[in-house]
C-alpha cells in the first residue's frame, strides 16, 4: 500500500516495555495506529527509560520486553517501512531535552498532575516514590517536542500530560529567540479504556487482568467464561443489565457486527438471552482475532535478530530527527553544541 502523508501532521506515540501488550492496547491505540499509518508520518517509541522509572531495581524485565513489544507491534500490522519504531533509550537527546525542561518546571506543578497523582497512589509509592517517575511528564514532553508531534494518541487519562507539554513548549519557546518547539493536541481514541477482565475499572499488566495478543485459544476461553457481567442476571428468563457488563463492553469494542450487539442487548434487557451464549459469541470474537495474531508473533519473536535490526534502523533514523530539535533549542539558548 502507498503511504499517503501530510507535512502539516506528525504522530508520537507509544508504550513502555513492561511486559507483552494486550487487548486494553489494541482496542486503545494499536489498531488506530495502524490505521493512521497511512495517514501520516508517524513514530512509535518503545519508552524503555520510562518503563525503568518503576522498574529501576528490575532492569531485566524491562530490558526481555523491548523485542515483546516490537513483536506485538508488526503482529498486529504495523509496518516499519511506513511507521518509524524506535527505542528511548537509543536516542539520547531525549534524555538531555529533560533535563533542559526539568528546569523550567516546578515540583509542585508536577504533583498536581493528575494523572501522576492518581498512578502515585495507585502503585502505594508513599514518600518511596522514585524521582524518575515523578518528572515522567516531563520526560514524555520531551519526547513529544523531540520530534516535533503535533497529534499524540492518548486516552482520557493522558490529556493532563498533553496540557503539561504544552506548557512546557510556551516556557521554552519564550525563552528562545524564534520559537523551535511545536503545540500538541490529544488524538483520543474512539473506544474508551477496556475494563479488565475481572470486571477491575482498566486492564493492567500489573493488575494481572489482561488477555495478551499472544494468548492461547485456552486462555481466551477461560478468561471470557470468567468475566463479569451482570450478578443479578440469575436465570435467563430475568432481565439483564448491560451496563457494567464487561462482556458487553468488549462486544462492543470488538464485534464487527454493531446491529447484531445491539439486538444482543435488548434481549439481554427483556430477558431471555443467557450469560453464556453472550460469552460464546465474544469468545468467537475474540478468537477469530487473536489466532492470526498469535500465529505472526509466534513466527516474529522467533527471529529476535531480525526484530533488533528492524528497531536499530528506526532507531538512527529518529536519532537524526531529535537531535535536530536539541540542537535548535541549544542554539537558542545559547548553549554550545559540541558535536
Amino acid at each position: 500500500m502507498t503511504q499517503t502523508t501530510s507535512n502539516s501532521h506528525l504522530i508520537l506515540t507509544g508504550d513502555r516495555p513492561t511486559g507483552q501488550l494486550h487487548l486494553g492496547h489494541y482496542v486503545g491505540s494499536l489498531r488506530q495506529r495502524v490505521t493512521l499509518q497511512d495517514r501520516y508520518p508517524q513514530y512509535i517509541l518503545i519508552a524503555d527509560l520510562q518503563g525503568l522509572t518503576d522498574n529501576g531495581s528490575r532492569p531485566e524485565k524491562i530490558a526481555h520486553n523491548v523485542l515483546e513489544v516490537m513483536a506485538d507491534y508488526l503482529a498486529v500490522g504495523i509496518d516499519p517501512q511506513r511507521s518509524t519504531i524506535c527505542l528511548q533509550s537509543a536516542l539520547p537527546a531525549l534524555a538531555e531535552l529533560t533535563m533542559l525542561y526539568m528546569n523550567i518546571v516546578t515540583v509542585s506543578r508536577v504533583e498536581r498532575n493528575p494523572t501522576v497523582k492518581n498512578e502515585i497512589q495507585q502503585k502505594g509509592f508513599a514518600r518511596s516514590l522514585p524521582a524518575g517517575f515523578l518528572v515522567y511528564p516531563i520526560s514524555q514532553a520531551a519526547d513529544i517536542t523531540a520530534f516535533g508531534a503535533d497529534l499524540v494518541p492518548v486516552g482520557d487519562d493522558q490529556q493532563p500530560m498533553i496540557e503539561q507539554t504544552n506548557e512546557i513548549v510556551h516556557k521554552m519557546n519564550s525563552l528562545l529567540p524564534e520559537p523551535v518547539l511545536r503545540h500538541c493536541q490529544a488524538l483520543l481514541s474512539p473506544v474508551g479504556r477496556l475494563p479488565g477482565v475481572d470486571g477491575s475499572a482498566k486492564m493492567s499488566k500489573s493488575l494481572g487482568n489482561t488477555l495478551t495478543l499472544s494468548a492461547t485459544e485456552e486462555e481466551i476461553h477461560k478468561a471470557v467464561s470468567a468475566m463479569y457481567t451482570d450478578p443479578q442476571h440469575l436465570r435467563i428468563s430475568d432481565p439483564g443489565k448491560v451496563e457494567g457488563n464487561v462482556v458487553f463492553t468488549y462486544l462492543d469494542a470488538f464485534h464487527h457486527d454493531t446491529e447484531k450487539v445491539a439486538a444482543m442487548k435488548t434481549h439481554y434487557q427483556q430477558g431471555g438471552l443467557g450469560d453464556r451464549q453472550c460469552k460464546n459469541e465474544l469468545e468467537e470474537c475474540l478468537q477469530a482475532l487473536l489466532a492470526p495474531i498469535r500465529e505472526r508473533r509466534k513466527t516474529l519473536i522467533a527471529d529476535k535478530g531480525m526484530l533488533l535490526e528492524l528497531l536499530k534502523a528506526g532507531s538512527e533514523k529518529a536519532h537524526q530527527k531529535t537531535q535536530q530539535t536539541l540542537v535548535k533549542v541549544k542554539r537558542g539558548l545559547g548553549l554550545p553544541v559540541m558535536f
